[in-house]
């Protein structure tokens, strides 16, 4: 915070608490001529044949005020909020949730820490691992991948044993700790229109799809020259760069001729958000069995 703007804080905070004492002061007592009641004495003006009485405050609602004042002014002295002044006990927000996360931490590490060294493998088939992996994937995943894990349009189906980037534990762990980045770069410039039309028809040839021969042979050449350093030659992928496999008629954003253009035209790109510095390692552990269970129902 600048210098201007913390004065202009501090000002703002020292005027307002003084006129409200002010008023609060020159209030207490109300004046009267020797011939009036004190405790009765009605203010000038009548409504409706209502009349108000204008009698100071109560001394103990009186003295409750000037006790918020005073508590006002040691918590000013103690926390933050005179501009940039801290405080003398240094608090912070920040500070504040690194303690209840460490408690929390401390709270719930044997917990987390029980499964750490289990493989992946033998968590997927552990109940309790599971239902904890299922909080962490409810917490974390599900906004992009769905809370069944089934994906959405350019987020990957996690059941369905297809893997970008490999399906194997450690591959899943490295995913959730490091993220993943995919790049389809767009080709219409190299293309052409009617090159992206006879690639896709040879996309559609190699997943087995109804498809226009012709075309499919003359988007061959084009898809070895410009496609096959990432897919594959037979478009089966290439996990290693996280290439889609083409052949199985899994689609991340969509499998129609249509979206099959767009993607070829106009590229596309996939982030898969590092975890390593949002959560744990034992919970990404836990989190990876979880991810990695979804899809043994279909593998089996």
């Amino acid at each position: 915070m600048s210098t201007f703007w913390s004065l202009w804080i501090i000002g703002l905070t020292v005027t307002n608490l003084g006129l409200v004492l002010w008023v609060l002061l020159a209030n207490r007592k109300v004046a009267v001529r020797d011939d009036e009641d004190p405790e009765n004495k009605k203010r000038s003006h009548v409504y409706d044949g209502i009349e108000e009485y204008d009698n100071p405050l109560p001394r103990w609602w009186f003295n409750l005020f000037i006790a918020t004042f005073i508590f006002s002014a040691v918590y000013l002295v103690l926390y933050p909020g005179m501009g940039a002044f801290p405080g003398v006990l240094g608090w912070t927000s920040e500070g504040e949730l690194r303690r209840h996360q460490a408690q929390a931490q401390e709270l719930y590490a044997h917990q987390f820490g029980a499964f750490a060294e289990t493989p992946i493998e033998e968590l997927a088939h552990n109940p309790q691992a599971m239902r904890m992996g299922l909080r962490l994937f409810a917490n974390n995943c599900a906004a992009c991948h769905g809370s069944d894990g089934g994906g959405g349009y350019g987020f990957p189906d996690l059941t369905n044993g297809d893997w970008q980037w490999g399906g194997s534990p450690a591959q899943i762990k490295k995913t959730l700790m490091d993220g993943r980045v995919g790049i389809m770069p767009g080709w219409a410039s190299s293309l052409g229109e009617r090159g992206i039309a006879d690639v896709t028809e040879y996309v559609l040839k190699m997943s087995g799809r109804d498809h226009n021969e012709a075309a499919a042979e003359r988007g061959g050449q084009s898809y070895a020259q410009f496609c096959a350093a990432c897919h594959g030659r037979e478009g089966q992928g290439n996990q290693a760069l996280g290439g889609p496999d083409l052949t199985n008629d899994i689609w991340l954003y969509g499998g129609e001729p249509s979206d099959i253009r767009q993607t070829l035209r106009e590229g596309r790109t996939g982030v898969m958000p590092a975890q390593r510095n949002l959560l744990r390692e034992d919970r990404i552990h836990l989190l990876a069995a979880y991810v990695y269970s979804l899809s043994l129902d279909h593998e089996e």
